[in-house]
Parts: structure tokens; sequence; C-alpha cells
């Protein structure tokens, strides 16, 4: 956790005192998906390594449901086209129920944040415009038009329209782009040119005049007494929207911007592109808070600098991400940073990640037909007896999250379930012989044979009848699961019960 503590020590030195206040922002313009996860994680990672040296700390999420729709989500109906340009805040969620279409996502969003033991107090824009606490920045911002133009030139090399002006308009329902003519700060009155070049007055106190992105980014800062912030690299370019914003908070609202922490983008594996509302390849933090435990979300996300690029793989990646972090709890000389990173990623809750590799517990669980003590028991004959005794609340913990994983995520390849009936004309002669005779050894099998004392029955019969690996696999596969392919055979054979294997070797109906 170096990278933490470095920006932790950067912050305690450059705010030696008071509480400290940490933000992360994102627009409900969608599903909360898991590349916005990264920022919100870390800034519950620098909250907690704060508290933990005794510092008072705070993390703000800001939610910027005042902005408008631009462009309309892949699983949002395409007759929402008709609410573009209106404010998130103002417009019907999409489950036709009486919340807006922001509180729709971002309460999806705060469960799946409260799954995660992130400690947070939401800000919401509309709110913060529309009572007023922003009129005074509003204000500001207004009065230094040129001023603002010249920074954001300046800062990022391109040159303004000569229209431009830093704010949006409400007209009607809906946000407009209006040329600005002139403030009346008595009255709080703007007044813009429409369409038609024709003067119109408008109030500015409580959210008819909201802040273009450049300019809100650092009032939101000023308003807030944001500290430090992470956001995503996009924003970091030189020249862009923090290099604009700490300009702009500086010189036209007399502060100084909060520390920036640059974070690189989470793909899904195989993907070139970060995940997108507006294309759909996302996976929502609420479903992945159901597939997986709350500590192996965090360490994925936490393990790493933030300036490193990560990839998900929800299929294939999971088994190592799990048996990654449950090597990490079983580590006997753990280093400090070791012991950081397990505190930040479980946050004083109990373990879901046993002992037991991911891969044995899946194909435990699946041949034990989904039941959870029956899983248990089958475990209990393994070599993860002592695991079983030491673990076995942990473990029944784990198998549900197994569960939803093969449910929504587990490629096809691991997936399986024992046969409940099958067909003997369905095997050739030679795989009914070879069967039968390993039904015939496994008569004799102690009751305690482990998968060694099976794997060996198996190898036995392979060399004394000269077959090849497929020959002695796959008919075994299609007995017991219907695949030509499964879980490591003899640690399989271990756990099935005793008189349902040999039946099922012989081939009986």
């Amino acid at each position: 956790m170096q990278w933490l503590n470095k920006v932790v020590d950067k912050v305690v030195a450059a705010h030696p005192g008071g509480e400290i206040l940490i933000e992360s922002g994102v627009s409900p313009s969608g599903v909360y998906h898991v590349g916005t996860l990264r920022e919100v994680l870390i800034c519950d990672a620098i909250l907690l390594e704060l508290r933990r040296r005794g510092r008072m700390a705070k993390h703000v999420h800001y939610v910027d449901d005042l902005d408008p729709l631009r462009k309309v989500p892949a699983n949002v109906p395409a007759e929402y086209e008709q609410y573009l340009g209106r404010p998130y805040c103002d417009i019907p969620a999409p489950d036709s129920s009486n919340q807006s279409y922001a509180d729709f996502f971002l309460g999806d969003f705060l469960g799946a944040a409260k799954e995660l033991h992130i400690d947070m107090e939401v800000v919401r824009s509309h709110q913060k415009y529309r009572s007023g606490a922003m009129t005074g920045l509003v204000e500001k911002a207004l009065l230094a038009v040129d001023d603002i133009r010249r920074i954001i030139e300046q800062v990022s090399g391109r040159k303004l329209e000569k229209d431009w002006a830093p704010i949006q308009v409400m007209e009607g329902e809906y946000l407009k782009s209006r040329r600005f003519v002139s403030i009346d700060t008595a009255s709080k009155v703007v007044t813009y040119l429409d369409p038609a070049d024709k003067e119109v007055s408008i109030s500015y106190a409580q959210g008819q005049v909201k802040l273009n992105w450049r300019v809100d980014w650092p009032a939101r800062w000023r308003l807030l007494k944001v500290d430090v912030e992470p956001f995503g690299r996009d924003h970091a370019t030189k020249g862009g929207s923090y290099d604009t914003g700490a300009a702009i908070i500086e010189q036209v609202f007399g502060a100084a911007p909060p520390i920036p922490l640059p974070y690189n983008f989470i793909n899904l594996t195989g993907e070139t592109k970060k995940m997108s509302k507006s294309s759909g390849n996302i996976i929502a933090i609420s479903e992945m808070t159901k597939v997986l435990p709350a500590e192996a979300i965090r360490y994925f996300t936490l393990r790493y600098p933030p300036p490193k690029q990560l990839f998900f793989d929800q299929a294939h990646g999971v088994t190592k991400l799990i048996d990654d972090y449950a090597e990490l709890l079983a580590k006997k000389d753990k280093t400090d940073d070791d012991k950081q990173l397990i505190e930040i990623c479980s946050v004083g809750h109990d373990t879901t990640v046993s002992s037991v590799p991911f891969s044995h517990l899946v194909a435990s669980y699946q041949a034990a037909l989904k039941d959870s003590d029956k899983t248990l028991e089958v475990l209990a004959r393994t070599e993860y007896q002592t695991a079983v005794e030491a673990q076995r609340d942990i473990i029944s913990r784990e198998l549900k999250f197994i569960d939803s994983w093969l449910a929504k995520w587990a490629p096809a390849e691991i997936k399986f379930a024992l046969l409940k009936q099958l067909n003997p004309a369905d095997f050739s002669q030679a795989e009914k012989d070879y069967l039968i005779s390993l039904s015939q050894k496994i008569t004799q099998a102690p009751a305690t044979a482990d998968g060694e004392w099976f794997h060996k029955a198996i190898y036995e019969l392979k060399e004394s009848r000269r077959m090849f690996p497929e020959q002695v696999f796959e008919p075994l596969y299609r007995a017991l699961i219907g695949q030509k392919s499964g879980p490591r055979a003899g640690w399989f054979l271990s756990i099935l019960p005793r008189d349902w294997l040999i039946k099922r070797l012989k081939l009986e109906k």
C-alpha cells in the first residue's frame, strides 16, 4: 500500500490540522458500473488511512444530478430521447415509479456502496443549486467571465467561441447554452440572448442557472472545501479540466485546489475501451456485490496503484482473484503493507474468503448438488478437513457467493451437475468394460480412500489396458456429468457418495 501511504502523507503535510475532506463525484446518467468503483474505493481507502492515523476525515460523494441527459444509455428505453437536455433530477425513473431518473440509478449504487462498507456522505447538485448554496459562486463566475475565458484559453491552449459563457440556463424544463449579456447582483438576475437574439432575464438564485462543467467543478471544490480528489486520467491531461479548474479556483474563487489523484480505468478483459453507460458494455456495481464478497472487490480495486490500468474478468479471472486474496490472508509472515491492505479490504468485517481453493469449492459445491451442508460434508472427507473444522462459517458464507457466480458469470466449461439418468447405449463396449472394471476396483477401496487413492486406481487401469488419456477420462465424465471433461478425476470420485458412484460406473439406470 505504498501508493496509499504516499497520498496520505502528502495530504497530511498539506493539511496539518482540522478535518480533511475527500470528494468523489459521478453523474447519475445510467447504471453505476465497475469503472466507477475505483474512484469511490480510493476515497474510502484514503479516509480509512487518515482515521487510522488519528485524523478527522470525511468522504463526500457529489451527485451531478442537475446535469442534463446527453445520451440515452443502452439499458434505458429509446423514448427517453424526449428528455435529452433535461436534468437527471427532473426526468421520470425508467421503472415508472414516483422517483426521478437520478434517484433510480443512485439508489442502486447506494445499496451496493453499503454492501461494500463505504462510508460517505451524499451531496446532490440540484439541492445545492436550488437551495441557493451555489448562488454566490455563480455570481462570482459571471462577474469574472472575461477572466475565466482567459484562464481556459491560456491553460488549455484552445480558443473559445466569441459568445462563450460559463453557464447554462433553464428554458422550460431543459438546460440550454445561451449567450450571456449581463448580471444584476442586487436582484440576482442574469440576462441572456435567446436563439432569436431577444434578451431574456432569469433568476440565478434557485438553480435556474447552472455553471458549465469546467467552472462547476472548481466552484464545487470551493463550496465543499475539498482537500483531495481522485478522478479519471482523462481529466488529468495537460490543460485538461483539472488544470483549468485549479487555475479558476485560485484566481476566481480565491481558494486552493484539492490535491489531485488521477487513476486509470477499469476495463472488461478483452475490451480496449473503458466501460460506457451509453454503450452498455458494463457490469453494474450492484451486480458485482451479489457475486463477489466485498473484501474481494476492494482487494481487486485497491491492491495496485491508481495509475495502473485494471482488467476485470468476471469468468476465469474470479478464481485467481479469490485465491490470491486467500493466499494473502493465509500468509504467515505478513508485511506491514500486507496487514494494511487486509484492513482496508475487510474494514473490520468477518472474512468471507476461506483457505480452500476457489476451484475446489466450486467443484465440491456442484458435486454436492449445490447443498451447502453436503458440501461441507464432502470437503470434510478430503485434505481440507482441518479447514472445514476451523472455517465452517466462512465457507458457508463463501458458498453463497459461489452459487451466484455459477448462476451469473461462471464459464460453461466449469459448470456441471451429476447426471440424474444415463443411457448405457451411449457407451461402446470397450467403454462399458473399462467403467465396470473401475467400479470393481472402487468396491475394494477403504472407507478413508482419498483423491490420491482414486487417482492411482484410474491410472492402474489405464496402464493395464494400455489406454490413451481420452479413453480413460471422457467416458468417465460422460457417465458422471454428461460432459467430456470435468474436475480432477481422482479428487472428484473421492467426494461422491460411494454406493451411487459404484452403481453409476456399472451404467445401471
